[in-house]
């Protein structure tokens, strides 16, 4: 018997990425919508990433550094609402520390790109398309162009990865591009993830191999997402790794899941 909530219209990079980390997440997140609190690290990231959004709304010329500080204070006021405050246990300390961070990633930002001269061609840019079967969606922080072609630009807030792991590093990234191909009938020529906490950047190019490969892998995991909705539960595949992090971990203990300690 399938499960008593509608099955998603379709797979995000990060919905795909939780249900490969382990189906039962997928389950939670994205079948039953069940409200995964915010994190620190998470209210910072989207900060930055709505201070540079209002950025990218300005004209080239008008994208300064002053433009983007002057936009802090309110787009982290829209993003501290009072459930995220709740959650974060947000005191005036910690709201303080928030503003600096943001802040101070922002100043790293600029030494790393010169965004008057950025031609972006879409900024929050949402696309969706089937490929292969699978109904995908995603919404891309920016995609570029220059006179070589496209590029998407991914913000991260968080630590720069080990580059022996750029396979997982990329993966998002990578089926955004299997994305573009499907929905602009143009394929990015290159990736971007800009590590604005670190003022590092690294870039890989998009090839017709990953592309096929992500196309691949979206469609597998979509035929998996409906065989487990049909038969009603998504299994359980706890470790160390997949449950770390995992909002849900309290969920599954009580559901009888050996959740890792």
């Amino acid at each position: 018997m399938a499960l008593d909530h509608p099955l998603p219209a379709a797979l995000s990079p990060s919905r795909m990425a939780d249900f490969q980390s382990c189906p039962r997440r997928y389950q939670y997140g994205a079948v039953e919508r069940r409200r995964q609190p915010a994190s620190y690290a998470t209210t910072k990231g989207r900060a930055v990433h709505a201070v540079l959004e209002a950025l990218f709304a300005l004209g080239g010329p008008e994208r300064t550094l002053e433009a983007a500080r002057a936009r802090l204070e309110e787009t982290t006021a829209s993003v501290l609402t009072e459930e995220v405050r709740s959650d974060i246990a947000c005191d005036d300390a910690l709201e303080a520390r928030l503003r600096a961070e943001v802040a101070a990633a922002l100043d790293t930002y600029f030494t790393m790109e010169d965004p008057t001269a950025v031609a972006a061609e879409g900024v929050e840019l949402r696309l969706s398309a089937e490929v292969d079967g699978a109904p995908l969606l995603g919404i891309l922080d920016r995609l570029d162009r220059d006179a070589a072609g496209l590029t998407i630009v991914d913000y991260k807030t968080g630590k720069v990865p080990d580059r022996r792991y750029d396979v997982h590093t990329f993966a998002n990234a990578e089926l955004y591009a299997a994305l573009c191909e499907a929905s602009l009938g143009e394929r990015p020529r290159s990736i971007r993830l800009l590590y604005v906490g670190a003022g590092r950047e690294l870039e890989r190019p998009v090839t017709e191999a990953v592309v096929r490969a992500r196309r691949q892998a979206a469609a597998t995991v979509w035929r998996r997402v409906r065989t487990y909705y049909d038969a009603g539960a998504f299994p359980a595949t706890p470790s160390v790794r997949a449950c770390r992090f995992c909002a849900f971990r309290d969920v599954c203990r009580a559901s009888g899941v050996p959740v890792p300690v």
